[in-house]
């Protein structure tokens, strides 16, 4: 089945349409560092104005490999008691994005739902192929755990929460800093998360061409990121294919109508559902995967971005 082009958003299809006429160079066509640059820019240029906020400063999180950069950000208001905590992780194929790309979208969650937020720059492919930013991504969430109250945040409120190869980081790290009850993880926002790294559901293909998110990139992260075949069927690359979710937390899992990703995402809060934890599942029928970056082009992307921070500030 092909997709529906009269249900996407008539501004979203003009930008698409500008940027094939366009002729500018596919990510996957570039080298890793050239393909990050590209994207930072375009994160840069298709972003709103960000809201304003108290501060933010950027810190280091120690690891048996070195130290994480993170930038946190508080929101602008009289801190009468401790905030929550949202530990952030980028999208990008888990090849690029860094602290600028979604430096406008934390400091919207920041502003918007009252919380201090903590965007993590874990290690990127191919330089450091999988499992290395799953290990971030969980050291990440264990340094947030320890670190919250001197952060001035609430240890019994923090969120793990990213988008596309993000939120893959961020399940992953809820889910097995959860096992056992070895932790209180308040709940994991997932946006368009990349859930099945077999790449096999519908909606790669009914979306695959011309979303801005093909299939040629998908593949060239996903070479980038695996070391080999077999890292398909882990669930830490493709946490759907795990056997038992029921440790993970709560979950805000957001998908978008013309995505490649969207029907694993879906899928991901089923299993969720199925395995008794408690999920809230909203789909943006209009638009595309990457729309939290587009806010300043696209309207309906704003009020998408604007309506997840208030899901999550309602959880919070």
């Amino acid at each position: 089945m092909q997709a529906d082009n009269a249900d996407l958003d008539p501004q979203l299809a003009e930008l698409l349409q500008t940027l094939k006429d366009s002729d500018a160079p596919a990510l996957q066509a570039l080298s890793p560092e050239q393909a990050r640059i590209n994207y930072r820019e375009g994160a840069q240029l298709f972003s709103r104005a960000a809201p304003k906020i108290g501060r933010s400063f950027t810190t280091a999180i120690q690891t048996p490999v070195g130290n994480l950069a993170s930038r946190l950000y508080y929101p602008e208001c009289e801190q009468q008691e401790p905030l929550p905590l949202v530990v952030y992780f980028h999208g990008g194929g888990w090849s690029f994005g860094d602290l600028d790309t979604h430096d406008n979208v934390c400091r919207t969650l920041c502003a918007g739902a009252g919380c201090v937020v903590a965007s993590v720059d874990y290690r990127l492919a191919p330089e450091h192929k999988f499992p290395a930013a799953v290990d971030d991504a969980i050291t990440a969430g264990l340094w947030a755990l320890k670190n919250a109250e001197s952060l001035g945040a609430d240890p019994l409120k923090i969120v793990l929460a990213g988008d596309s190869a993000g939120a893959n980081l961020a399940t992953v790290a809820a889910k097995t800093l959860s096992e056992g009850g070895r932790s209180d993880i308040l709940c994991q926002l997932l946006i368009y998360p990349a859930t099945d790294q077999s790449m096999a559901m519908s909606s790669h293909t009914d979306y695959g061409d011309g979303y801005r998110l093909t299939r040629p990139l998908m593949v060239w992260s996903s070479l980038n990121y695996l070391r080999d075949g077999r890292d398909v069927m882990d669930p830490r690359a493709s946490p759907l294919l795990a056997d038992d979710l029921s440790s993970s937390p709560p979950a805000l899992v957001v998908t978008a109508g013309f995505d490649p990703l969207k029907d694993e995402g879906a899928a991901y809060a089923a299993k969720l559902q199925g395995d008794g934890v408690a999920v809230e599942y909203r789909c943006f029928d209009h638009l595309i995967h990457g729309f939290i970056n587009l806010t300043g082009a696209v309207e309906a992307a704003a009020r998408a971005l604007d309506e997840i921070v208030s899901l999550l500030r309602k959880r919070l």
